[in-house]
C-alpha cells in the first residue's frame, strides 16, 4: 500500500547502499505541502532497522535527496520481504517524527510517523516485484497499492 498521499516522481532500479548493499526498484512519492504527511506502514511486519540522519534541505524531487537531506530509514520485514521506507525532508520541511521501534512488530496502514510541510517518502522494493503503479501517478495512503510482492 502507499506510505502517504503524493505524487509518483521516480520508479527505478538502484543501488540501496544504507541497509541491504543490493539492488532495489525504488520508488519516490513526492508529497506536496497541500497533501496530508501522515505516512503509513506500507505493509505488515517486524520493524528491523530504524536509522536517521542529519542532512541538507534540497527539495524533496532532487535527485540527491535521498541520500543528502534529512531522513529517516526504517526496515520492514514481513516473512522472507524486506523492504526500506524512508522519510526525508524537504525544502520547507524541517522535521522528520518516525514512531517506529526496533523489533516491533507493525500491522499495514499503522501510522509510522509524519513529516511537516512537503517532503518525500521512497520505497526500496525487492527486484522483481510487480508493479502497480507509474511515474506520475497520484496515490492515496491507505488506498493506493503500490505493488504486489509473492
Amino acid at each position: 500500500m502507499s506510505p502517504c498521499d503524493g505524487k509518483v516522481v521516480v520508479i527505478e532500479e538502484t543501488l540501496e547502499s544504507e541497509y541491504f548493499k543490493d539492488q532495489r526498484i525504488q520508488i519516490s512519492i513526492f508529497m506536496s505541502p497541500l497533501n496530508v504527511h501522515v505516512n503509513r506502514y506500507p505493509m505488515t511486519g517486524s520493524v528491523e532497522y530504524i536509522k536517521y540522519h542529519k542532512g541538507k534541505y534540497l527539495v524533496a524531487w532532487h535527485p540527491k535527496s535521498s541520500t543528502e537531506n534529512e531522513r529517516s530509514t526504517v526496515v520492514l520485514k514481513h516473512q522472507s520481504i524486506d523492504i526500506l521506507i524512508r522519510q526525508i525532508a524537504g525544502a520547507v520541511a524541517r522535521r522528520i517524527v518516525t514512531y517506529s521501534k526496533e523489533k516491533t512488530s507493525v500491522k499495514q496502514n499503522e501510522e509510522l510517523g509524519f513529516i511537516k510541510f512537503g517532503s518525500r517518502v521512497d520505497l526500496f522494493l525487492p527486484l522483481g516485484t510487480k508493479l502497480d503503479v507509474k511515474i506520475g501517478d497520484k496515490v492515496k495512503g491507505l488506498e493506493s497499492i503500490i505493488a504486489k510482492i509473492d
